[in-house]
């Protein structure tokens, strides 16, 4: 009776077993838990869909970049040709291919596939996909449970997920932008494979374009492009390795082309040549160019005198559309604590052009300029401490200025102090002797203050000893005398090393001076 609800409910098909859509058809079930497809991306899909989604891999010959991960022979491409998929997070930029990717694998495995977006997606429809998902292993068939953006489920969202991978009740690949170390649950982690996408390189970038221009079906091969040198370029430059981006950046200039009116046979010449002409990765080798129709004599390419359009698009609308480049950067996320550590490290490394281009980056980005600031403060103390003590002196001021003027004037300040502590003389003494000291407090025991050096400002305290026999230093020559200062059972310990560079170097010298003198 259970068999036959399930049936009816549409959770089995009639057969017991789900049938797989051919490579390139597309079929969906809408459902509360998402969608549950053999979608053959970029199959048949309408015109009206973005061009970045007509023009999605229908198999890894379409499938540009990341050849450390899916290259011929690679150990996932094998996973996913085989169908042995396993738990696993596509962790990297937009646009590399992760959700993609995700996409192919429904095209190709033999098990059902559930696809749930995070930003839509609630513990309700994680829950309902998990029972059908228990259903179906029932009957012998695995399910892949595909999450993309999985980094925005919160934790309970993600603690739902736990118990069911770890019966095998699906098989989980979660898409995310964010480092999943920060984003994603440990337990979840420690049950998974992670696979790093990088963004993609220009002549995969100029490659997918080329797909896109040529291809009939999905593209824009059934129109006649004329493209001026230096459009494509310019839209792999605009990109920055984001492949979604490219091809809504074409898309856009395609929409904003200039019509011309010109004969049929000219039109067909000219759209071969704007495939042809442009340089770098070769083209796949089953896309055909309207040139290859015109030279097969087909009656299509022959000139008939019907005016037709051609789209120009010059550089001038490429700079036009693209005014403003888009810039990875999360004030939450992987590039905040990426960039970041970059800047630090450049002052650290007195590196000054580096330090001010990851400033640039930051706040280009948006970032918090008094977290920069905060952070400039901090490392004054570190890395450069008394080699220059006005470093700490400037990027204190910059703090201050920082929170009185705000941006975009306070980018100033924060260049000022960057420059100065980059080209700073360096010394991190001070960091390792508070460390060092740290590190002894927490190990041993509290050992007494010796009572010459206690405290004497309350009635009686001269009665127990506290203060007898301390010497005042400015009694004596050079305002020094030599006496115990640390614990008995520390005496000798030196935490403070100061450095041989800049104003520390002078500190050094007088240190040595005196540490003499108390050994006379």
């Amino acid at each position: 009776m259970e068999d036959e609800r399930s049936r009816q409910q549409g959770l089995w098909p009639e057969d017991g077993d789900y049938p797989r859509a051919p490579l390139g058809a597309g079929r969906t079930r809408e459902g509360a838990s998402g969608t549950d497809f053999r979608p053959g991306p970029g199959g048949l899909q309408g015109k009206a869909e973005p061009l970045a989604a007509r023009m999605a891999p229908r198999d890894f010959s379409e499938f540009f970049g990341q050849e450390e991960l899916v290259g011929e022979g690679r150990a996932l491409r094998r996973a996913i040709e085989e169908d042995r998929i396993i738990s696993m997070i596509f962790w990297g930029p937009p646009g590399t291919g992760k959700t993609v990717l995700g996409r192919l694998i429904a095209s190709m495995t033999r098990s059902r596939f559930v696809e749930l977006s995070a930003v839509t997606a609630g513990v309700a429809d994680v829950r309902k996909a998990t029972e059908e998902a228990a259903l179906w292993k029932s009957k012998g068939k695995r399910t892949i449970l595909f999450i993309d953006e999985i980094h925005r489920f919160n934790k309970a969202q993600q603690d739902v997920l736990l118990p069911h991978v770890e019966r095998g009740t699906f098989i989980l690949i979660g898409a995310t932008t964010e480092n999943p170390f920060f984003a994603v649950n440990p337990a979840l982690i420690s049950r998974s494979r992670i696979f790093r996408f990088q963004s993609l390189k220009d002549q995969d970038i100029e490659a997918i374009l080329k797909r896109a221009i040529a291809d009939e079906e999905r593209g824009y091969g059934h129109l006649a492009l004329d493209i001026e040198d230096g459009v494509i370029e310019h839209i792999i430059r605009f990109a920055k390795g984001d492949a979604r981006i490219a091809l809504n950046t074409l898309e856009a200039l395609v929409d904003a082309g200039e019509r011309v009116r010109v004969e049929e046979g000219l039109v067909a010449s000219q759209s071969a040549e704007a495939v042809a002409g442009m340089t770098g990765a070769a083209m796949p080798a089953n896309a055909v160019t309207r040139a290859e129709t015109v030279e097969a004599g087909t009656a299509e390419a022959k000139p008939s005198g019907r005016p037709l359009e051609k789209i120009r698009i010059t550089l001038k609308t490429a700079e036009d559309v693209t005014q403003t480049a888009p810039l990875l950067y999360d004030r939450a996320g992987d590039q905040h604590y990426d960039v970041i550590s970059a800047y630090i490290k450049s002052i650290r490394g007195s590196d000054p052009d580096a330090a001010i281009y990851w400033l640039a980056r930051m706040l280009k980005g948006g970032e918090d300029p008094r977290f920069i600031a905060r952070r400039l403060v901090i490392a004054a103390a570190e890395d450069i401490g008394n080699a220059d003590p006005m470093a700490l002196v400037l990027a204190e001021a910059a703090l201050r200025t920082v929170e009185h003027v705000g941006m975009p004037e306070a980018r100033i300040p924060l260049a000022q102090a960057t420059l100065y502590l980059a080209c700073a003389p360096k010394s991190n003494a001070s960091y390792l002797a508070i460390d060092k000291a740290m590190k002894d407090v927490e190990e041993k025991p509290a050992f007494p203050v010796p009572p010459h050096l206690r405290g004497t400002g309350y009635y009686g305290a001269e009665k127990l000893g506290h203060g007898v026999g301390y010497l005042y230093p400015h009694e004596f020559p050079g305002h020094h005398v030599a006496q115990q200062y640390l614990p008995a059972e520390l005496e000798g310990t030196r935490y403070y090393e100061p450095d041989p560079q800049g104003f520390e170097k002078t500190l050094r010298e007088r240190l040595e001076e005196l540490r003499s003198r108390r050994k006379r």
